[in-house]
């Protein structure tokens, strides 16, 4: 077994323009004085990292990780989440999504894509140059419009959509494996990777690929209504990153998974602050360190009521408090009595 590294803060949802979260000095200070010893750094965020530097230069990884230690704090992981996003995008999705893109291939879908790859590519020398050993991404989408089966799927339309994703990812997957990089795919509604199923799809695609691994997030379990600490049992070779994020599903008379179209204060399956929603953190944090995951637990702070930083600051706390260090030993070894071969046999009743 092993002990669980943490806490540490995803800092995606705290960046902005305002001080302390505007600069990487001042955001890991902050992130530290709430409690945390490490963060996972949005890589898309220019405030926060240049990307083109990391992915090139070892002595600018070597500066950004000073900046962070000085201030107590380790980096844990890049996150690719955005423009891993854009590798896949159905063409419904194209004006909503353009967004994440850089200014000049908006518009334009099939720059954007290229683009897209080549940032996740960077983000990977980077994750090299800063010592780190995985990242956290999404696959994007293809099927994801054609979800419920209404109207009847034509014959071979999700197979052909992921076979088509498979293709996109496989050579990312390729030079993760180079860099000595996991890339692990935030299992999401939105994304054609959204539960275990459709992971195993993808995952025969790319030939069981050793880099293609998983984030481990029960928040979108719970809100799928999926067995999430039997998840743990089933993927944990492959679980190499872990969101600690709550949630809570009330389907009631007039609504339930799909939530009708409702925001997010008015939905059945809502996310929360840790310890305001319904996951079991207790059993999730004792199958980890029960199936050796020696990881990260990175708080990913969303919620529609709680103000972010006290969910940040009582955050870091809760993982704190969660986090099993584990035992070297049995808790009946003072009952050890000795044994050899010869005792065991002779126990047996065997000559």
């Amino acid at each position: 077994m092993k002990t669980i590294k943490g806490p540490a803060l995803f800092l995606a949802q705290f960046a902005g323009d305002d001080a302390p979260f505007n600069s990487w000095e001042n955001i890991t200070k902050w992130a530290s004085d709430c409690g945390y010893k490490g963060v996972q750094v949005p890589s898309w965020d220019a405030r926060l990292i240049d990307l083109d530097k990391a992915a090139e230069s070892k002595d600018y990884c070597d500066e950004f990780k000073g900046i962070a230690e000085n201030n107590g704090v380790e980096v844990t992981e890049l996150s690719t989440h955005l423009q891993g996003q854009l590798v896949a995008v159905h063409p419904a999705y194209d004006e909503a999504f353009d967004g994440f893109a850089a200014p000049e291939v908006r518009g334009k879908p099939k720059e954007r894509q290229q683009w897209a790859v080549s940032q996740v590519m960077k983000a990977i020398k980077a994750s090299r140059n800063l010592g780190l050993q995985a990242n956290a991404t999404f696959s994007g989408a293809l099927a994801w419009p054609y979800i419920y089966p209404w109207p009847q799927r034509p014959a071979g339309l999700v197979e052909t959509a992921f076979d088509e994703l498979a293709k996109r990812w496989r050579p990312i997957l390729d030079v993760a494996d180079d860099n000595g990089i996991d890339m692990c795919y935030e299992i999401h509604p939105g994304e054609d990777l959204h539960d275990g199923v459709t992971f195993e799809m993808f995952l025969e695609r790319v030939d069981n690929h050793a880099r293609c691994n998983m984030l481990y997030d029960p928040s979108h379990y719970v809100l799928q209504a999926l067995d999430y600490l039997a998840n743990i049992d089933i993927y944990h070779e492959r679980i190499k990153m872990f969101h600690v994020k709550d949630a809570e599903f009330n389907p009631t008379g007039k609504q339930g998974v799909y939530s009708g179209f409702q925001s997010w204060t008015d939905r059945a399956g809502r996310f929360r602050s840790l310890g305001d929603g319904q996951v079991d953190f207790k059993g999730i944090f004792s199958k980890l360190s029960a199936n050796d995951f020696d990881g990260w637990a990175v708080v990913e702070w969303e919620c529609c009521l709680k103000h972010p930083e006290d969910g940040a600051v009582e955050g870091a706390q809760f993982v704190k408090d969660h986090i099993i260090r584990v035992t070297e030993k049995a808790f009946d070894d003072f009952a050890d009595g000795g044994t050899d071969d010869a005792a065991n046999r002779r126990m047996l009743g065997i000559e």
